[in-house]
């Protein structure tokens, strides 16, 4: 992904986004040597930018940085993995109680996940990876909207590109893909139901299928 300039976009924004992207889709992996000169020529902006996007990256633990070495992207540890996965299960879990509660979710709602679904039906189809991950990262994130609360909004969309990040590592394979949309088409049908103890039943397999894999 290359960040072009727009009048808004400042360079240390758009080396930020840049760099960040690589990282999250995993162009950048963990363990990777990573300079600033790097960045600049990729970007043709100069070093000053980039520097400033480094540090924002540091503080976000998405890089590490060293006097002699440049920078290092952090890998994903285990725990990380597995503190993601928890907080994304917890916020999930809360949305589908609401939903569940407020007597199901919206007609908007339901369109919007059998879209998704159809979606990754076809990014199956074309072996298309990125269409994939892109409508899972949107599937999820259509549920917890759904559930109407501001705080696990904000909590999730924190989350979220730790959450990209994790799925970017594990499910590049298109075995996966045939599974997960399995369990997204029996969550759905149970969100739809307002069966929620079934979707957590679901939702529970689904985020836990790759947990102690790192």
């Amino acid at each position: 992904m290359i960040v072009t300039d727009t009048p808004t976009t400042s360079s240390a924004e758009r080396a930020y986004l840049h760099t960040k992207a690589l990282i999250v889709r995993g162009d950048l992996p963990g363990g990777q040597l990573i300079s600033e000169g790097q960045i600049c020529e990729a970007l043709n902006i100069s070093r000053t930018p980039v520097h400033e996007a480094f540090l924002r990256l540091a503080a976000e633990q998405l890089i590490v940085l060293s006097s002699r070495k440049g920078a290092v992207v952090a890998p994903i540890s285990p725990r990380e993995a597995q503190d993601v996965l928890e907080m994304r299960e917890a916020i999930e879990r809360s949305a589908a109680a609401r939903i569940a509660a407020e007597g199901g979710p919206t007609a908007t709602t339901v369109a919007r996940l059998k879209a998704l679904l159809d979606e990754q039906r076809t990014a199956i189809d074309r072996d298309d990876s990125d269409a994939f991950l892109a409508a899972d990262d949107e599937f999820h994130a259509q549920i917890i909207a759904a559930g109407n609360n501001a705080i696990a909004l904000h909590l999730f969309g924190q989350l979220r590109d730790r959450q990209q990040r994790l799925r970017n590592h594990l499910m590049r394979t298109r075995e996966e893909y045939g599974p997960v949309l399995d369990e997204h088409s029996a969550m759905f049908a149970r969100l739809e139901a307002s069966d929620l103890d079934g979707f957590v039943a679901v939702l529970s397999a689904h985020v836990n299928r790759f947990d102690g894999v790192l």
